[in-house]
């Protein structure tokens, strides 16, 4: 498998720079590759990748951080805006060999974790060599816009069919506010996409291999002042995007053939980034579902992830979905939560491993402690971060220290997941299997007794089938009483009757059933049955 050359840090200078953002103090042409990015986290002392960029969250005194950084070999820390420059925040840079930059007013955070990772080759697990398309790195859309805009001298963005942008070249301070705007939100405004869709732009672009012209619209998009030419990208009939340079003028014929060409080699690059992704995303799931079956290839796979010899624990995480979704559409949100997932997990360790294996989506975490509470606290933030469009839950395996525990770990997280999407657990969404043991318990029970073809007997049975012919509640009076330890008060709150009515109930039931609820053993073998068997 072919992967994206790593970015050095003057490279992504070069291509974010003015735009995202400005060096303050550092030397941006030190040698060696970035190796992740990664969110400054004031409590917990963050597990760096070699060569990393540290997003300076919320920090106000950088200088002990630097030295921090320093010790353990980061390239950057990234400070919101305005950055006040200091002798003493100078020393701390020269002296630790980290560079400040500093994220321009207006773009976020999510904003710059984004396009960083979208420039840098994390999760390289197939160690093939890079390759080349028309002279430029495979896959490499950011130094492809960069070569367009040098042919036809002027800043070039590179978009997907849903105007998202996927790259972006430099010089884009030439262009006008409408187009800072789409490159800091990776997406052209709904304004202007309604607008350029209103004038059938988007069906020219659809239709025709030509360069479309557009001229600046009305006064009502006063931050739209120059004009642009784009041009559709297309593999065959297929559509995948476009691109698109804001010129002052239209361009010669000379260029518009640059730009035509340069469609073709866009649509090369679009279609191995694509195929690349497929296949990565297979070899990342048969190498986790290779390690979670802990057989003898559990070793190798680990070590492929990156994950051998390191403490991890296993997160489940599975949705609900409604019988109105389609199978389309469970498959997408499904794989949106796993991408989600990944990067939430990337930004606490850079060696994390999240894959779709069947239904559920697996992750392998890597923790600083020895104890599960670290995994919990970073699959409930996720799950508070992602809403609640798509119910959605997370089991936690305890910690795996070594290769051959993997199996029960993921049977562990299984368990703890499966019960939280039961309902059993009152709204809880993160749980490990110590939280949720009697549930799971009683769900296995409940399926075993399912799948032998098992049914309720005793006095529960004859209860059950007095209730069917005479339309009473006898079933539920039982139930409220064994599960208000009978406390006939709190059991007849519990139905909504008067204390004397449920107490009469209450004699009806032992007679008709023959149960002795003086009995620990009856009461056992009822409660156990009310639990196993779906009656009403």
């Amino acid at each position: 498998m072919t992967a994206r050359p790593h970015a050095s840090l003057g490279r992504i200078l070069d291509d974010l720079g003015s735009t995202l953002l400005d060096l303050i103090y550092g030397d941006p042409g030190r040698p060696g590759d970035v190796g992740g990015v990664v969110i400054h986290d004031p409590v917990e002392e963050p597990v760096l990748a070699p060569h990393a960029i540290v997003l300076g969250v919320g920090v106000s005194e950088p200088v002990d951080l630097l030295l921090s950084l320093g010790r353990s070999d980061a390239a950057a820390l990234v400070l919101r805006a305005p950055v006040r420059r200091s002798d003493e925040l100078a020393a701390a840079a020269a002296e630790s060999g980290v560079a400040v930059l500093a994220l321009a007013r207006g773009a976020t955070w999510t904003q710059l974790a984004a396009l960083l990772r979208s420039m840098l080759a994390e999760g390289d697990v197939g160690g093939a060599e890079p390759e080349t398309l028309g002279g430029l790195p495979s896959g490499d859309l950011f130094a492809v816009a960069n070569a367009i805009a040098a042919l036809i001298d002027a800043p070039v963005t590179i978009e997907d069919r849903s105007s998202r942008v996927l790259a972006f070249s430099g010089r884009q301070d030439e262009a006008d506010p409408s187009r800072v705007e789409t490159v800091l939100g990776r997406q052209v405004p709904e304004r202007f996409f309604r607008m350029l869709t209103e004038n059938g732009v988007f069906r020219q672009l659809y239709t025709s291999d030509e360069p479309v012209y557009i001229e600046p619209p009305t006064d009502e998009f006063a931050d739209f002042v120059v004009p642009r030419v784009a041009v559709g990208v297309r593999a065959g009939d297929e559509f995948l995007g476009s691109i698109w340079a804001a010129v002052h003028d239209k361009l010669s014929t000379e260029r518009s053939q640059a730009l035509r060409d340069a469609a073709k080699l866009v649509a090369l690059h679009m279609l191995r980034i694509r195929a690349g992704a497929d296949v990565e995303r297979r070899l990342r799931s048969d190498l986790l579902a290779t390690a979670l079956e802990g057989g003898a290839g559990a070793r190798e796979a680990l070590s492929r992830l990156g994950l051998a010899d390191l403490p991890v624990v296993v997160l489940a995480l599975a949705t609900v979905h409604t019988g109105h979704s389609t199978d389309a559409a469970v498959m997408s949100e499904r794989q949106r939560l796993t991408d989600g997932l990944a990067m939430h997990l990337s930004a606490v360790h850079p060696r994390c491993a999240v894959a779709l294996i069947g239904d559920v989506s697996y992750g392998l975490l890597p923790v600083t402690r020895a104890n599960e509470e670290q995994g919990v606290r970073v699959a409930t933030d996720f799950l508070d971060r992602v809403g609640n469009r798509t119910p959605a839950f997370i089991g936690v395996s305890p910690v795996v220290t070594d290769v051959s525990g993997l199996a029960d770990a993921r049977s562990s997280a299984d368990r703890a997941v499966q019960v939280l999407r039961s309902g059993t657990t009152h709204g809880s969404r993160v749980a490990r299997l110590a939280d949720v043991y009697v549930e799971a318990l009683v769900l296995e029970l409940r399926d075993l007794v399912a799948a032998r073809g098992g049914q309720v007997t005793g006095p529960v049975a004859r209860l059950a089938a007095y209730d069917e012919k005479h339309s009473t509640n006898l079933v539920e009076t039982l139930r409220a009483w064994l599960d208000a330890f009978g406390d006939v008060i709190a059991a007849a709150a519990a139905v909504h009757v008067h204390p004397n009515t449920f107490r009469y109930r209450l004699r009806r039931l032992t007679e008709i059933s023959g149960i002795d609820l003086a009995d620990a053993d009856h009461r056992f073998v009822a409660m156990l049955q009310l639990r196993v068997f779906p009656l009403p």
